[in-house]
């Protein structure tokens, strides 16, 4: 049964997303529910922050950029030039700020679901990968693939998504915001040590 929380939730975001950005939403709730339920995370958490992710991101740009400087919420070269990637940590804030989320790990993973960020914690990973993988996504390539490995090696998952926003984002010459960099690394470098424990254990 869903509880209160979780409908009142649901009813504010309704009213103030367009129909889009709600189904979306719901598709990555849904889909962090699943994986939480694959990696034995809190489902409730789970849901907490697959809602609340991209809670600032209808907030036009100028607005964003005028909440985070007077909120004094940090923000880097690559967002200043492009105030979309904004919406995360405003998200976080205004996660904690109207919704009265006090959890840090929900907070954490609203925060990084678009950049990302080194060591991540599972429920932050779990909705990194469900806003890229949810129902509804039909855009990027590889989702087949990317939706299968996600149930089966969550770090791989990550650092694929990472690798192929990259890739991406330097074809359509936007801005790259540096943490992205440092967390596909990151990823990149886990998966390799992952495949020699591997390849050690075969052995």
């Amino acid at each position: 049964m869903v509880n209160d929380e979780i409908l009142y939730i649901r009813r504010r975001l309704k009213k103030k997303m367009d129909e889009d950005r709600f189904e979306h939403t719901i598709g990555v709730a849904y889909t962090s529910v699943c994986l939480a339920m694959r990696y034995g995370e809190d489902l409730h958490k789970a849901e907490l922050a697959g809602l609340l992710h991209d809670c600032a991101k209808c907030i036009p740009d100028d607005i964003k950029l005028d909440k985070c400087k007077r909120n004094n919420i940090p923000i880097t070269k690559a967002q200043e030039q492009s105030p979309s990637l904004l919406h995360a940590k405003l998200g976080a804030f205004i996660a904690a700020d109207h919704y009265r989320i006090k959890d840090k790990d929900i907070l954490n993973a609203i925060e990084n679901h678009t950049t990302g960020r080194p060591a991540m914690s599972l429920l932050e990973k779990i909705v990194f990968v469900a806003d890229y993988i949810e129902p509804r996504r039909n855009k990027a390539s590889n989702l087949s693939k990317l939706r299968q490995m996600a149930f089966i090696d969550i770090d791989r998952t990550v650092y694929e998504i990472m690798d192929q926003t990259l890739r991406y984002l330097k074809a359509k010459k936007v801005p790259i915001d540096s943490l992205t960099k440092k967390s596909c690394d990151y990823y990149r470098a886990l998966c390799g040590e992952k495949d020699v424990e591997n390849e050690t254990e075969r052995n």
